[in-house]
């Protein structure tokens, strides 16, 4: 598994992460195999695990804690989520920091994920939702430092809200912001515009997460699609969602080369960008990390393909359905 350099951390930390949010919000995981995958990943190079608090109220969290333990001779990365205050995802206009991440509460829930994850520091501690007015903000700039400091926490970070990868553009100017992670895939190419090129000039790490677009880059939806019932999916593929998606998928597929499949071109094609420095689909499943896996060592796409795939950019706005 190729490594890349984290940013100005120094890191360095695989290519293809892992995201933990599938043990919680999604249902047909089972824990067995989920376990199987997990360490899988760890046994084909894998370094970098993504979690939050919220992914289970801090369920992932003590996951991947247990893995971490049970692999003493590898330098595994952790990286979680504080949640916010309010519980509201994501941000709105006109939020105020105090009552989203006020410092006492980010010190609290640093600890409270280090308890889950049963260790003395975590590599990244990234704010879950944010607003980029909030960047000059000297709350949390003083949390995060004494966290820091204290050898809690390796380096902060944000998770951009949905569709929105131009704000955090100050943020990442503070010197205090060490990764960025946002959605980015072949229809969410707009952290192109700005924020690469943001994050390139001031040594921060992009984390491209959702590269197969929630499931539709893996073609494996249809009209009909539909999730048990508390599935994080029904409420995100409503009709409206759902038949716009399908509708792109549809035009993506005949660009798709022989021998490849459609899941195998999504993460490459986020691979293929060097502003990237890990990118972290979910893999609850053995076939997940395999597939996975020989895709990212397949290495980039072809110049050719990539201006290709430049046509089947889908910017989109930020709705009531897209938390």
């Amino acid at each position: 598994m190729s490594t890349r350099t984290f940013g100005s951390t120094g890191l360095q930390v695989s290519e293809l992460g892992y995201g933990m949010w599938g043990l919680a919000g999604w249902t047909g995981s089972d824990a067995g195999e989920v376990g199987q995958a997990l360490q899988l990943a760890v046994d084909n190079g894998c370094t970098f695990f993504d979690t939050a608090w919220a992914y289970g109220e801090g369920a992932s969290e003590r996951v991947l804690g247990e893995l971490v333990r049970a692999n003493p001779d590898k330098r595994l990365y952790t990286a979680t989520k504080v949640p916010p205050k309010n519980r509201k995802w994501p941000t709105r206009r006109g939020s105020e920091i105090a009552d989203v991440f006020p410092p006492d509460y980010i010190r609290e829930y640093a600890l409270r994920s280090l308890e889950n994850l049963g260790l003395d520091s975590v590599d990244l501690l990234q704010f879950h939702v944010w607003e980029d007015a909030w960047a000059a903000d000297e709350g949390w700039q003083t949390a995060i430092t004494a966290l820091r400091d204290r050898g809690l926490i390796g380096a902060a970070g944000v998770s951009v809200n949905r569709w929105e990868p131009w704000n955090v553009l100050r943020t990442v100017e503070t010197g205090l912001c060490g990764a960025v992670q946002v959605i980015y895939n072949i229809f969410d190419q707009a952290p192109e515009d700005e924020l690469f090129p943001a994050c390139r000039e001031h040594g921060v790490a992009v984390i491209a997460r959702v590269p197969f677009d929630e499931g539709s880059l893996t073609d494996v939806l249809t009209r009909e699609s539909t999730w048990p019932a508390g599935d994080w999916r029904n409420t995100y593929f409503v009709p409206e969602n759902l038949n716009a998606t399908i509708d792109r998928v549809d035009a993506l597929r005949p660009v798709v080369p022989a021998g490849i499949t459609m899941a195998e071109l999504a993460l490459r094609f986020c691979l293929s960008n060097p502003d990237v420095h890990t990118v972290i689909p979910g893999m609850r499943r053995v076939r997940h990390v395999e597939a996975n896996v020989a895709a990212a060592n397949a290495g980039p796409l072809d110049p050719a393909l990539l201006e290709q795939l430049r046509a089947h950019r889908w910017d989109r706005e930020p709705t009531d359905w897209s938390q």
